[in-house]
């Protein structure tokens, strides 16, 4: 049975979406919630009723188009096309985890009670996410700035019965679906188009999924090159409470001790060395996967003040009788932090690179490519260039996208973030880590092997022994795709 979740005022982690979403969790809005929508959807009416003035997005045009006031009978209007309009998304489909993640994420950021939107349209994008029926949107086209407009365009299309969605396995417009669950597309009010298309949620939900993503991978880099560590005959000293303890770094002293404790009791690594000192790619494991780690726990803490905030334009406070015309849309907050994000994840597969080719290196009493006949069999010689091309890569893909900004809507829109593409470059970078962290696990079970009699710790020998159920021991030349494909499945399951 699916657990249920109620949106509230309480702040959202990210630990907590990733719980509703792993449970399928049905999500409805609590009391407190709907009440903050009324209250401020009705001081809207009441505002639209009284008010001369022009207020933006309400009785004006958008962006450049803001000084045109348009009569009260062609609100309603004014907001499908807007809409309508807006929604220009193109290129690939943005994956359908995302979407339900934006939908979500949209529904949270409107229950505060500072849209001015109907509660129908609120509990209309939980019903899209509780019934899977997740719109067509497409993974190019916003400048993060006036929040992600094509994007939420596209995926807003389908609440007033327009466009496209996926459900139950297939593409179809999106009346067929709201047919088939009985449902009425939604009438739009007063500014109601502007609240859904005004926002971050796209470049949120590509956040928080990367967030999750990364904190997997973090764990598994760290169990990963211990395993490594003690393949290469590597000292433990570098891991040591105290010489980690006096630079002070969270990240590094706690990376340092998950080793400590991931490598308790392992005979390789309590043997005499010949060797005085290791590689920075082994010796400085605490000083850069602590470094990552510190990184995401900063960025962490951004997204979640992000996710927890109105992000529309304008703001309303109906208690304090204040419509702001503002810039809570702009990306730049978190853009700057993706795009920092993006930067630590690469450096976790550039150092996990630098490990896999150590570890072919023919040193240390390990064979030349990790093969028991070098020369007859290349071994593991390509498994470090696909490594290599995946972290080069990933150096492009680390251009900080928050650099760069171009003036739209006749120049209104004179500054923008660009965080749509730090978001969608964040989530390749993942996926690049992820199968430069499976290609260095290849080669570290491969070279645990080569070190027998001799054992590891119980945790590396365990996750050695659940890693050799799916890729096995490799003694002649073989095709090296499918193994590369199954290690990656592999680590993202750890």
């Amino acid at each position: 049975m699916n657990s249920t979740h109620q949106i509230s005022a309480e702040s959202l982690s990210i630990g907590q979406l990733e719980t509703i979403i792993a449970k399928h969790s049905t999500v409805s809005l609590g009391a407190d919630s709907a009440a903050r929508i009324d209250r401020c959807r009705k001081y809207l009416d009441d505002k639209m009723a009284t008010c001369r003035e022009p207020l933006y997005g309400i009785n004006t045009g958008f962006g450049s188009l803001c000084n045109i006031t348009v009569s009260a009978d062609d609100l309603g209007q004014l907001q499908k096309n807007l809409v309508m309009s807006h929604a220009c998304g193109t290129g690939e489909l943005v994956e359908p985890r995302i979407v339900r993640m934006m939908l979500l994420l949209k529904a949270q950021s409107l229950s505060y009670g500072n849209s001015g939107v109907q509660r129908e349209t609120v509990q209309r994008l939980l019903d899209f996410y509780n019934n899977d029926v997740l719109p067509v949107v497409y993974s190019q086209g916003s400048l993060g700035a006036s929040g992600d407009l094509a994007p939420l365009a596209n995926m807003c299309l389908p609440l007033l019965g327009l466009g496209e969605v996926i459900f139950k396995g297939r593409r179809c417009p999106a009346s067929e679906a709201l047919d088939a669950l009985g449902l009425k597309p939604v009438v739009l009010q007063s500014k109601e188009g502007l609240a859904l298309l005004n926002g971050t949620q796209f470049m949120s939900a590509h956040a928080v999924t990367a967030i999750i993503e990364a904190r997997r991978l973090c764990r598994a880099a760290n169990r990963i090159a211990a395993m490594s560590l003690d393949a290469f005959d590597g000292r433990i000293e570098p891991f040591g409470a105290e010489v980690n303890a006096v630079r002070h770094h969270h990240g590094q002293i706690a990376v340092a001790e998950t080793f400590r404790d991931l490598l308790e009791g392992s005979e390789l690594i309590a043997r005499p060395k010949a060797h005085v000192q290791d590689p920075y790619s082994f010796r400085c494991i605490p000083q850069v996967h602590g470094a990552v780690l510190d990184t995401l726990e900063y960025v962490t803490s951004v997204i979640e003040k992000e996710i927890n905030s109105p992000t529309d334009n304008p703001t309303i406070f109906p208690d304090e009788d204040i419509i702001v015309s503002a810039g809570n849309f702009h990306g730049e907050p978190i853009a700057m932090p993706m795009d920092f994000l993006a930067i630590a994840l690469s450096e976790l597969a550039n150092i996990s690179e630098r490990r896999i080719y150590k570890l072919i290196a023919g040193v240390r009493e390990l064979p030349s490519f990790l093969v028991a006949k070098p020369g007859l069999n290349s071994g593991f010689m390509i498994l470090q260039y696909a490594a290599a091309s995946i972290v080069s890569q990933n150096k492009g893909l680390c251009w900080p996208a928050s650099c760069d900004s171009i003036p739209s809507s006749q120049g209104q829109e004179d500054h923008v973030s660009m965080g749509a593409n730090s978001a969608t470059k964040l989530l390749r970078v993942v996926d690049n880590c992820r199968r430069v962290l499976a290609i260095e696990l290849i080669n570290a079970a491969q070279a645990l092997d080569f070190r027998r009699p001799l054992h590891s710790s119980e945790d590396v020998e365990k996750l050695h022994e659940e890693f050799r159920r799916v890729v096995p021991f490799i003694d002649a030349d073989t095709v090296m795709s499918p193994h590369i494909e199954a290690a990656v499945e592999f680590v993202r399951n750890l």
